[in-house]
Order: structure tokens, then sequence, then C-alpha cells
């Protein structure tokens, strides 16, 4: 679905930060992105999402070439989401008008209609439906941020960090909204994640990034059994 071939770009014509970026997400899954800070994980999503363009190289969305698209182009007409790590809410906005936010581009029955769907998925979206988003906890907020970028019906979804600063039980929270969406609506999923154990465990495939380009790449599974990614990302073998 999202081919991922040779990409080299970065955010000063001086400083290659991807350096030759190669990856691929098929429909359906969930693909996360390790490696340690500095990488290039969130560089990616931003250069997927039309942050940044492409100094070289090619992002393949269903086979057309999206790579000089503008951000705004890929969220309304290709069907891409980003959920940014901070400053992903309107905390001064209800969570009814952070979906509409969400929802700008829909006419007004279908913002309706997927606000009601979204409420459905996640209750807590309908308990406090019009409240302030600043009431909400850290975990209430990422699922917040997920239903917003999940409102236009996305095809491909770029999760950057839904995880940073939440405590593991709301942590576990959050990972099952991502996967419950993932299941009911087969959106595919390229995550930035440093919960390595627990990304992991969700996902159908990984890449370990280093320096800027994939250093080991496979199934998940594989690689939480991979000598090298355990003593690297895992602190040892995973219980």
């Amino acid at each position: 679905m999202i081919v991922v071939d040779k990409v080299v770009a970065g955010y000063s014509a001086e400083v290659d930060i991807l350096k030759g970026m190669t990856l691929r997400a098929e429909q359906g899954e969930i693909v996360t992105l390790l490696g340690p800070n500095g990488c290039g994980k969130s560089t990616l999503l931003k250069t997927i999402a039309g942050f940044l363009r492409p100094r070289s190289g090619s992002i393949t969305l269903k086979g057309a070439d999206v790579s000089a698209l503008p951000v705004h182009h890929k969220i309304r007409h290709c069907g891409i989401g980003f959920v940014p790590q901070t400053e992903n809410i309107f905390s001064a906005l209800t969570i009814r008008e952070n979906l509409l936010v969400g929802g700008h581009y829909m006419n007004k029955a279908d913002c309706a209609a997927r606000m009601a769907e979204l409420c459905t998925l996640y209750p807590i979206l309908h308990r406090k439906f019009n409240d302030p988003a600043a009431s909400m906890s850290g975990g209430e907020r990422q699922i917040l941020a997920l239903a917003r970028a999940l409102m236009p019906r996305p095809g491909l979804l770029l999760l950057d960090e839904p995880s940073a600063g939440l405590s593991p039980k709301v942590l576990k929270e959050v990972f099952q909204a991502i996967v419950t969406v993932n299941k009911e609506e087969g959106v595919t999923m390229l995550m930035v994640e440093q919960n390595a154990i627990e990304a992991l465990r969700m996902s159908d495939r990984a890449y370990v990034l280093s320096m800027g380009a994939v250093a080991l790449h496979g199934d998940a599974d594989q690689l939480m059994d991979d000598p090298q990614v355990r003593e690297l990302y895992l602190g040892g073998r995973a219980a």
C-alpha cells in the first residue's frame, strides 16, 4: 500500500536525516519503526505525511507517486492521517469540536455519522462529548487525537509515539484502541514507538532504523526473538 524507496530528506540543505530510507507497509498491517533518538523515525513520518519533501527517492501510495504532494493534499485526497507526538489536540475545544476539526472537509451528514461511529468505538468520547479536551487524562487525549485523525476514514495512519508520557496501564488502553481500529476498519498503520516490546506484540512487522537508514526488518515475532534487537532495544529477552 505504501512504499518508501531510497528516500533522502532533511530539515536543512546541509544535513540529510534520511539517507536512502526504504520500507513498505501492506494493506491492513501495523508496522512499527524502532531505533534510537535521532535515527530518523519521526522525520520519516513527516516526510510521508508531506511536511517535508524528499530530495531524492520516492513515496508511492497505492501505486501513485505522492512524494511531492503537500500535507493538506495528502490528508484530504490521499487518505493519509497523522497523529503527532505532542500538541495533538486542541485543549480549549470540546471533544465534539476536536472531532469536527478532523471532519472539516466532510459534508455535515457524513461528519455526524462518523462522529457517532467513533463515539461507539471509543465510549470515552461519548461520555465526555461536550467537555473541554483539557479535562481529559493523557490516555484519553491520545484516544481523542487518534479519533480525530480517523474522522475522514484514512487508509493509512501515521502514529508518532502514541505511548509518550503514559503510564503502563494507560499505555495498554491506548494500544488497545489502536488495535481495535486496525481490526474494525482495516486501517494500515505506520507507528514510531519507543516502547519496543508492547509495540512488537501488536505489530505485524517492524523496521529498526539507524543513522537514517534501515538496519534490520522482519516479522514482529522474529524481531522480538532477534538477539541484536533484544540487546539494543528490549533490555534482554521479552517475557
